[in-house]
């Protein structure tokens, strides 16, 4: 049976190029990368080397590239890192109800601690206007955090709004910008965003799991909040994994040109989204203007976990959302106001370099026959 992997917003399948570098790394490359002498200057150098890759793929220097252990630890560092940080100068922190939980879980624990917490609702189609970020921002407001592209609908957010706002505002926010689902696919620009602090992650690319990277402009001072050996500027210290680093940078290396990839992807939300519109029942959740890489709809008809199982004993795998829900009913899909029955029916599929035109149409035929043997009569 073909496997047909349409999951890729969850992770991606780890490409050739990075997994061989990994492997290079752990079993010729091993030294310490803090150690002094050859095999940990060459450890070092390779890790330079992905670090300066990152940082060239973003436009930023590499000294203002910190690594992490992903998206969820990055996202966590700039959250209470520009908290603490600013804590002296106001009180509010404006962010979106559709954050990933890496982002609206600390807000929330903030938000215990005493800070106000202004959470921006998006329309029915997952966008946040403009005039809503506009009204939320004042000079009290320390933090935005605010992701580039959602992760359920593939909405992507006015992040350059939040930043013209800061700045009418004359506020003291840092903006934070989790770009986990936008890195490799759209231009991720930290200086064009007018973005602080940025968050991006391998295993979203065809990296491996486990490696993912803050973006910390030279001007947002945040502290750190673990402490040891004083690697990464002693922002987030520990003996670095320079296997998943290097292969990081390899992803990053061999990315496809970003506008071609982007039409390629476009062609085949296209086919898919005309292919729904032919079975009956079917709702598409993603708006027009989403992302190519994500599509979010609803059957209407069968719970999600059902036709999850369903099109994995046909070799096809897609989700119901965020991996991280752990298959709880999206947040996302809820802050949007859709009613339950989409809620608990809906699928989402996201696609990657590596899928086909063949994928989509076998997604479609497989949807069908199972919109026509589980729905309920």
């Amino acid at each position: 049976m073909k496997e047909i992997y349409l999951d890729n917003s969850s992770t991606t399948k780890v490409c050739r190029e990075a997994a061989d570098k990994a492997y290079q790394m752990m079993t010729e490359c091993y030294g310490n990368p803090s150690s002094l002498h050859t095999l940990g200057f060459a450890a070092e150098r390779e890790m330079q080397q992905a670090r300066e890759q990152i940082a060239r793929s973003m436009s930023v220097r590499p000294e203002e590239i910190t690594f992490t252990s992903g998206g969820t630890e990055a996202d966590n560092i700039a959250v209470f890192g520009a908290a603490s940080q600013k804590r002296k100068q106001g009180n509010r922190i404006v962010t979106t109800a559709i954050e990933h939980p890496a982002v609206l879980e600390p807000v929330r624990r903030l938000e215990q601690e005493g800070f106000e917490v202004v959470y921006l609702q998006p329309d029915g189609e997952g966008h946040i206007r403009p005039e809503q970020i506009r009204e939320a921002i004042d000079s009290r407001t320390i933090l935005v955090s605010m992701m580039l592209v959602n992760n359920d609908v593939g909405t992507i957010l006015p992040v350059e709004e939040a930043a013209r706002a800061i700045a009418r505002a004359k506020a003291p926010a840092l903006l934070h910008v989790d770009a986990v689902q936008a890195y490799g696919k759209i231009p991720v620009r930290p200086q064009k965003l007018g973005a602080d602090l940025v968050t991006v992650s391998a295993h979203k690319i065809h990296g491996p799991k486990g490696i993912g990277a803050l973006y910390q402009a030279k001007t947002s001072h945040i502290p750190a909040r673990t402490f040891g050996g004083g690697q990464e500027k002693n922002l987030r210290p520990g003996t670095e994994s320079t296997p998943l680093i290097a292969a990081f940078g390899e992803a990053v290396r061999v990315l496809p040109e970003l506008s071609a990839q982007r039409e390629k992807i476009a062609a085949l939300n296209r086919i898919c989204r005309d292919g729904l519109g032919n079975i009956p029942g079917i709702v598409i959740n993603s708006p027009e203007d989403a992302l190519e890489y994500v599509l979010n709809f609803s059957t209407g008809s069968v719970r999600s976990e059902t036709m999850l199982h369903f099109l994995a004993s046909k070799g096809i795998y897609v989700s119901s959302g965020s991996a991280c829900s752990k298959a709880k009913p999206s947040h996302v899909l809820a802050a949007m106001g859709l009613d339950s029955r989409r809620i608990d029916t809906a699928i989402r599929v996201s696609f990657s370099r590596e899928n086909t035109e063949d994928d989509v149409r076998a997604l479609l035929d497989a949807l069908a026959e199972g919109m026509a043997s589980l729905a309920k009569k």
